[in-house]
């Protein structure tokens, strides 16, 4: 026997190696090396139905050259009361199952297949516990075969050891589809440079020998997937000079497909993805929530849910809390359904009134309120699912109270999710603002918020392999329970309830304005409902905002304030929408900001007039012409083929432009215009063509920017109306009213 060799290090990436298996990529923790081993794989996979068919399979495959192993055995389907019998099909290799599986299911069509379509990583960690950045200790020999694995950490450690990762970012200095890039520029924490793209090729040279020499270990791209990936790979060939991406040298870039798919009712479109072996390619423009997370967020999304870390930046939550549901599932020796047979159970129209009726929603007050605290339950339908056991496999709670002991695959996946976000956030707190830590805390905590915050939606989702629909509907019916139990509650202390919405509440009582006036309040709601509850904070003052369409309509997901800290929030307005101009919501964001300069009421009048110059001035800078064609482009979104639309919105009509001019245009697509005067009254910004801002149709844009206004005036009594009357003149002044409202005169020129 050879002999073998101990090392230890952070696992960074894994992957299928066609001949033997895996490919592992280590960071070193003594000598800060990047080593690249590899490790046999075998893995097994399950089919279920009449004898008589599996006798058929029996005889189909034995002696299949990859087949190590034939054998019957009793599992626990998750939808199926009773064990079931299988025959457990054990293959050499990861690869070579995913052939012989379709081989399978093209002859035996009509039989059940268990844990056949699962992630190499997902499969890697529920049989060793590896998962991204896992430090790991192993067993090596001299072929650099892995022959043991012991991990050393795990996924909830709350400040876990982690490698001194390479981070490089490589980006083009310019929008690459609005004009001819000439430079790209590379930082890392050595160095800064850029490169100039020139006609020799020398820059692809520098390039090069710079991944050579700095080794890093992720690659931070904009436009990498859709641009800079392509054109360096397009260049490399027409100059002839070699330039290797991969860490793996005896790979080239993999290219995943691009899609298009459906989720919580929006059509989605993700376009092609480059993929790297032995580093990792994270394109910010591609990635799904790096504006909410950013880098580390990402990090922590690949070791909670094992998702390599090139996946876990480009999918959505949902695919994340999916692969913990199948981790969980095959550490509880559970099977993992190819596809899902579960039929939902029927319901009379009047069952269908009763159990869907979704979250507590209670209309706010509209208009301003003072000293109003809101108070939040930390991820509330996750933590329901935990404290009433609510999975597809157990029998339902009585309300709040669990049915089952034991816990389900659902709530066994979220509950260290949950518990570690809880602990995050109470870190937080022991942080100033500003804190370097705190930042990274918080970008892990909306990371981990999200994974939670889909966990709902997924048990709802009739193609997820743990959902059903009567588990949903125990959870919102368990939501609607505890925000009425925590009214009652607040009611009974003489607090008014101002608004109930989903997890929130937001009450006010006289003389109680600050943070520990409402201690024991949250102590008494938190032990009538069993679940952990938190002061988001106490505003200066709130506006809730009604519909744009009737103003006698209170919205539940609208308003703004600020807290006793200066914070704003601001929720259900223009500024947070992506289809709003940059110019537009900056306007908005200033609008609020100066509002929220007033520490008291009184105070809040002088602001008032202070925001409305703001506006005022906006829109004289706008109806000059002085606001650039790039700080108006509007992002909409095709949902459907073109060729599907009868009536022809404005991103339609952009869309069409850019597929006349040969460009494609896929459903679910993100598609930037900007409105223009005559023909054509839009232009997509994307085509790349010059637009001047005396062709831009300034009275689209100021109605856009009367509709912002309005949300902010509005609570002040300033009607869109009253600004539309009065945008076409100048010298507005507001006045205040008996009532403490406002009406706009206009001032004598």
């Amino acid at each position: 026997m050879s002999q073998l060799r101990t090392f230890r290090g952070w696992l960074l990436d894994l992957y299928l190696n066609q001949q033997e298996g895996l490919s592992l990529w280590f960071i070193s923790a003594e000598d800060d090396s990047r080593v690249c081993f590899r490790q046999q794989f075998p893995v097994n996979f399950y089919a279920a139905g009449p004898t008589e068919t599996l006798r058929a399979l029996w005889k189909t495959i034995s002696g299949h050259p990859e087949v190590l192993s034939l054998s019957r055995k009793r599992k626990q389907d998750v939808f199926v009361a009773d064990p079931v019998d299988v025959m457990e099909i054990r293959v050499d290799s990861p690869s070579n199952q995913v052939k012989l599986f379709h081989e399978i299911e093209a002859l035996f069509p009509d039989l059940t297949f268990y844990d056949a379509d699962l992630a190499i990583s997902t499969r890697y960690i529920a049989r060793y516990g590896a998962f991204p950045l896992a430090l790991c200790q192993l067993e090596v020999d001299q072929d650099d075969m892995i022959q043991s694995i012991q991990v050393l950490n795990d996924r909830w450690e709350l400040f876990p050891e982690l490698p001194p990762l390479r981070i490089m970012e490589l980006c083009p200095d310019r929008d690459p589809f609005r004009g001819t890039v000439s430079s790209l520029h590379l930082r890392c924490d050595r160095f800064e440079q850029s490169l100039s793209v020139d006609s020799a090729g020398q820059y692809l040279q520098v390039l090069g020998q710079t991944l050579k020499d700095y080794d890093p270990d992720i690659l931070i791209t904009d436009w990498g997937d859709s641009w800079l990936i392509p054109f360096l790979d397009k260049q490399s060939e027409q100059k002839n000079i070699a330039l290797q991406l991969n860490r793996d040298l005896n790979r080239s870039v993999r290219w995943q497909k691009e899609s298009t798919y459906f989720s919580y009712g929006h059509i989605i479109y993700r376009p092609e993805e480059a993929h790297l072996f032995g580093r990792c390619h994270i394109d910010r423009k591609a990635a799904m929530m790096w504006s909410d997370y950013s880098l580390d967020g990402t990090l922590e999304m690949a070791r909670v849910t094992t998702l390599p870390i090139e996946k876990a930046a480009r999918v959505s939550p949902g695919q994340g809390i999916s692969a913990m549901q199948v981790i969980t599932a095959l550490e509880k020796d559970v099977l993992v359904p190819y596809q899902k047979r579960q039929v939902e159970e029927f319901k009379s129209g009047l069952e269908l009134i009763q159990s869907d009726r979704g979250g507590m929603v209670y209309q706010p007050i509209t208009g301003l309120h003072t000293d109003v605290a809101q108070i939040d339950f930390i991820s509330m339908y996750p933590a329901i699912i935990i404290l009433g056991n609510i999975s597809p496999e157990v029998p339902l709670p009585d309300g709040l109270k669990p049915a089952h002991e034991d816990l389900g695959v659902v709530p066994l996946t979220l509950k260290p999710l949950y518990d570690k976000r809880v602990s995050i956030k109470q870190k937080i707190r022991t942080y100033p603002e500003n804190h370097p830590m705190a930042k990274k805390l918080k970008e892990r905590a909306s990371a981990l918020k999200w994974l939670l915050v889909v966990c709902f939606g997924f048990l709802g989702y009739k193609n997820a392999r743990y959902g059903r629909i009567e588990a949903h509907e125990a959870v919102t019916r368990g939501g609607r329970e505890v925000l009425l139990r925590a009214k009652d509650v607040a009611e009974e202390e003489g607090f008014e309830v101002l608004h109930m919405y989903v997890d929130a509440l937001w009450v006010k009582k006289k003389g109680f304005n600050k943070p520990e006036h409402f201690t024991e309040l949250i102590k008494k709601i938190n032990h009538r409902t069993g679940l952990t509850i938190n002061l988001d904070g106490v505003y200066r003052w709130v506006a809730f905002l009604p519909s744009k369409v009737d103003p006698r309509i209170p919205v539940a997901n609208r308003y703004f304030g600020v807290f006793q800290t200066g914070e704003v929030k601001v929720r259900g307005l223009e500024a947070r929408r992506r289809d709003t101009p940059i110019w537009i919501a900056a306007v908005q964001k200033e609008m609020i900001a100066r509002l929220g300069q007033a520490r008291t009421k009184s105070e809040l009048e002088s602001c008032i007039q202070d925001a409305f110059d703001y506006y005022q001035e906006a829109l004289q800078t706008l109806k000059a012409g002085l606001v650039q064609p790039e700080q108006l482009v509007i992002n909409g979104k095709v949902s459907y083929a073109l060729e599907a639309y009868k009536a022809s919105t404005a991103a339609v009509r952009a869309a069409r432009q850019m597929q006349k001019a040969g460009m494609t245009v896929k459903p679910g697509m993100r598609v930037r215009f900007v409105y223009t005067i005559g023909e054509p009254d839009v232009v997509a910004w994307d085509l790349g063509v010059r637009v001047e801002p005396n062709s831009l149709d300034l009275n689209k844009y100021v109605e856009l920017l009367i509709r912002a206004a309005t949300a902010v005036l509005i609570p002040f009594g300033v009607s869109k109306d009253i600004l539309r009357e009065w945008s076409e003149s100048g010298g507005l002044q507001l006045k205040l009213l008996p009532s403490g409202y406002h009406s706009l005169t206009k001032t004598p020129l």
